[in-house]
């Protein structure tokens, strides 16, 4: 298995805007086969949310703790049920992430869960998968790369970071973007050993690079509100610019569940709930 961040990852890194929300959950219809319990009310006797969560996706997801984490339980709170959470490291690629936590269940024998976090609110995504329904996007991710204002005082071009090291997660979007910026020009000022953006901010942190790239909420679960920093987007034409916006999957038959979830995510949304985990861990949140 990879981990999350790697090559086999960017299909999952890559996509780029929502394509469905509470509108489009609203139009759909309930379960047609009446012959079969209906997973909700499955879930209510149980009195469990099982939440998917990607291991090691920081801040999101790291030893129990993270954004991720903190709205499954909020999600759960909301609906009026506790909250279980099934942690998995990352799949070859996405396709396998909702064949393992969504619909199927791992060969391993654990899952499927109720709900998978963090997932691609994407419409080939969605096309591709007719097994799953995609909604609920929760958050929008960007390419960033953050520096040390003293060291770096103006970053408007990458010609800027000539000579400086920047650290950044190899096994990345990121990485490799930078690693082939201008045919390699930039290659051997990239430290390449970080497992993910974090990591490379808290070199930054440390003062061992000038600079550190990565996903913005990574860079900003480090650094952001320290003054002696900046994070801004990655100055190059092939980072999509716009992002991509992450929600939650379940199963095609749990059309209910999805309402259920939407519904919950719209009065966090609204009550400032969802605002507030994601300044706990430090990362710039606004409604998706």
């Amino acid at each position: 298995m990879t981990t999350h961040g790697g090559p086999a990852d960017w299909t999952r890194r890559r996509c780029l805007q929502a394509a469905a929300g509470a509108s489009a959950l609203a139009l759909l219809p309930a379960r047609a086969d009446d012959d079969e319990p209906d997973p909700l009310e499955k879930i209510r006797k149980r009195g469990s949310l099982v939440v998917g969560l990607y291991k090691d996706l920081p801040p999101f997801h790291v030893a129990g703790a993270g954004i991720d984490v903190d709205l499954s339980q909020a999600l759960a709170a909301d609906m009026g049920l506790k909250f279980t959470a099934l942690p998995f490291d990352a799949g070859e690629n996405m396709q396998d992430d909702l064949r393992n936590m969504v619909w199927k269940g791992h060969y391993m024998g654990y899952g499927p869960a109720d709900v998978l976090m963090h997932v691609p609110v994407d419409k080939a995504l969605m096309n591709s998968s007719p097994q799953v329904e995609i909604f609920g996007p929760y958050y929008r991710e960007r390419l960033a790369i953050a520096r040390n204002l003293e060291k770096v005082p103006v970053l408007d071009s990458l010609s800027r970071i000539a000579g400086l090291q920047v650290a950044v997660p190899g096994q990345s979007l990121s990485g490799w973007l930078l690693l082939g910026a201008e045919n390699g020009a930039y290659r051997e000022q990239m430290q390449t050993r970080w497992a993910d953006g974090a990591e490379a901010a808290q070199a930054l942190m440390r003062g061992d690079v000038p600079l550190a790239a990565g996903m913005v909420s990574e860079l900003e679960s480090v650094v952001r509100g320290d003054t002696r920093f900046a994070i801004e987007p990655l100055p190059l034409p092939r980072s999509p610019r716009e992002g991509w916006a992450v929600g939650m999957a379940v199963k095609k038959d749990s059309i209910r569940l999805a309402q259920a979830l939407q519904s919950s995510l719209n009065n966090l949304v609204k009550n400032g709930k969802v605002a507030e985990l994601f300044a706990k861990h430090s990362v710039s949140w606004k409604p998706v």
